[in-house]
């Protein structure tokens, strides 16, 4: 008999997979405790339970969990990056990011990415697959574990890493309810960034989920021919229907929606650009988030000078728009999202 894995199910369905076994409903939660509080892998550690009973629940279930493959350590700032092998063999990254304000973990949430954006390694595979929201969770409860060597904890989720997330929509949601959970890590939705490429139907979904979190536009560029020519997306869903449903979102949950714009030198970067992006936000509850681009060997892509993200700011700020320059974080490490996987697979494809 094939065991079920139990990393992802909710209190509820728990429940019933314990009935079916003959197993007290109530013993969800303590088990639940285990995994999400406690970082528990195994039943054997759940010493609250009786030894019969940790015997059967092995019998016939089990709790999966991710491999490291490799980490990488920024000298600089501590940004922690790990490579996570999945039950299939397939591997995810994700990125511990020290803060002063405490301790974020950017997930992935699919085996490579659909999106094909021009700028970014993930998608140079292609995608491979969704992951489920027990393998999405699990990045998080394994950087929880690190930290617990520093006696630290994770504070917020910014589910930024590969893939897009409002495409594997319910593993997401799954996985954000899990966090959130008041018996396991216990993160307000307040602590939760969920970033888009611009998946219109996902963001009039999500609008409706009444949930505080922070909606986070991956943007790029201030008018369809380019965003078009970084962003595959653009052509199913032009700036001005994305706009919209952006609107919609604010209405429905007042909530400000952030705009991240990665300043690639030679491309978008431009006074005219920065021009363009004021007109095109003016008036909306917005905060922009200006990224200096990771440099992708495959891409050819380059960061501006600091005079010129300068005055890119400069000129939003004028126009009254919110705007701050994102702290570079792992800057001497395979940070970009797809980086290090990437670069893992090439050295086994060459060996």
């Amino acid at each position: 008999m094939r065991k079920k894995n139990i990393k992802g199910l909710t209190e509820a369905e728990l429940r019933e997979v314990l009935t079916s076994l003959g197993v007290e409903k109530y013993r969800a939660r303590q088990i639940m405790e285990w995994i999400y509080a406690r970082g528990a892998g195994d039943f054997s550690a759940m010493t609250n339970l009786a030894k019969p009973l940790r015997e059967k629940l092995s019998e016939h279930l089990y709790i999966a969990q991710l491999r490291e493959v490799t980490r990488q350590i920024s000298h600089k700032d501590g940004t922690v990056k790990f490579l996570f092998a999945l039950e299939d063999g397939q591997t995810v990254e994700t990125v511990l990011l020290r803060h002063d304000y405490g301790h974020s973990v950017c997930v992935s949430t699919q085996v490579g990415c659909a999106m094909g954006c021009s700028f970014c390694a993930s998608g140079l595979g292609g995608l491979v697959r969704n992951l489920t929201a027990g393998e999405i969770i699990d990045q998080v409860l394994a950087v929880q574990n690190y930290l617990k060597q520093e006696d630290q904890r994770v504070s917020s989720v910014v589910i930024m890493g590969s893939g897009e997330p409002l495409t594997n929509y319910d593993n997401v949601l799954r996985f954000m309810a899990l966090l959130h959970w008041p018996y396991g890590l216990n993160i307000g939705y307040r602590n939760m960034t969920v970033s888009t490429a611009g998946v219109v139907p996902g963001i009039d979904r999500l609008s409706m989920e009444n949930l505080p979190i922070t909606l986070s536009i991956s943007l790029h560029a201030p008018h369809d021919q380019l965003r078009s020519a970084l962003m595959p997306v653009n052509h199913t869903y032009p700036i001005a229907v994305l706009l919209a449903a952006c609107d919609r979102y604010t209405a429905r949950t007042n909530r400000r929606i952030t705009y991240e714009y990665s300043l690639i030198a030679g491309v978008n970067d431009r006074a005219e650009h920065a021009r363009q992006l004021a007109n095109l936000l003016a008036g909306r509850l917005c905060h922009v988030n200006l990224i200096l681009v990771n440099a992708v060997v495959e891409r050819g892509y380059e960061p501006p000078a600091a005079e010129r993200v300068g005055k890119f700011q400069d000129i939003l700020k004028r126009r009254g728009i919110e705007t701050t320059v994102r702290k570079e974080m792992g800057g001497d490490i395979d940070a970009a999202c797809g980086q290090l996987r990437r670069r893992i697979l090439s050295a086994e494809a060459n060996h």
